[in-house]
């Protein structure tokens, strides 16, 4: 326990254990109410109703929020060591940040539109989310090979490409797949006519959602390294 009060390893950790509590709780919950089918539901679908809807709101809105601050710490250790050592354009360095704020603005979105009930505001979240989230892990994965040696050893830096290689297969099957199921429901039956390609969307978005959890994982070790503060400047008006 003490490891983790080195510098903001914290922040990273909690991202992991709260955004994975998240998913698995629900889907745990969902499954014993039995609003939704053992095998792959979509995510979203474990907490498309209450209690479900209110725990998943809850807690994916506090993710949504360690995202925030999770990447926000990541863009000003970046930030401070491309002061040092050069090597990482700025403007890739901001991008990155923008689309983590982009990909956690879709996550609220998720969490506050349920599927069944606004199809299209949850889908355009989930777009957000994944789209985004997918190119914020590739540009850290290239800002962490360009700041290397400094910040991520090469051991992490291959793990990151691991994590954005799996990202980037996942995305499309669930995005594309999803587009193309036409109907509605918590409830699958193989004979259904748009099964596989529900089963093919939910597993992929599965394997997005944890490939995205796990890539944060990986800044635990660097988040030790530093500190952040914030300074505050008083201005007397007369």
């Amino acid at each position: 326990m003490l490891g983790f009060r080195e510098g903001l390893c914290a922040l990273p950790a909690f991202l992991v254990v709260w955004s994975s509590s998240t998913f698995i709780v629900n889907y745990v919950i969902a499954l014993y109410r039995g609003d939704i089918d053992l095998i792959f539901p979509y995510i979203s679908d474990t907490g498309d109703k209450p209690p479900e809807s209110c725990i998943f709101g809850f807690m994916s809105t506090i993710t949504a929020f360690a995202g925030c601050a999770t990447t926000y710490a990541r863009y000003k250790f970046v930030e401070r060591l491309n002061e040092k050592t050069g090597g990482v354009p700025r403007a890739l360095n901001i991008a990155a940040f923008v689309c983590a704020l982009v990909s956690c603005l879709g996550m609220c979105i998720v969490a506050t539109f349920q599927e069944t009930s606004q199809r299209v505001v949850h889908d355009i979240g989930a777009l957000l989310f994944f789209l985004f989230g997918v190119i914020y892990i590739i540009l850290q994965t290239i800002i962490s090979h360009k700041a290397h040696p400094f910040g991520a050893s090469k051991t992490v830096c291959c793990i990151r490409t691991c994590f954005a290689c799996v990202s980037i297969v996942a995305v499309f099957p669930t995005i594309v797949c999803a587009l193309l199921v036409k109907s509605t429901k918590l409830h699958w039956q193989r004979e259904d006519e748009d099964y596989t390609l529900h089963l093919v969307s939910a597993v992929s978005e599965w394997l997005g959602a944890f490939s995205f959890v796990f890539f944060f994982y990986t800044y635990i070790r660097e988040f030790k390294q530093f500190t952040l503060k914030v300074h505050v400047d008083l201005q007397e008006f007369t």
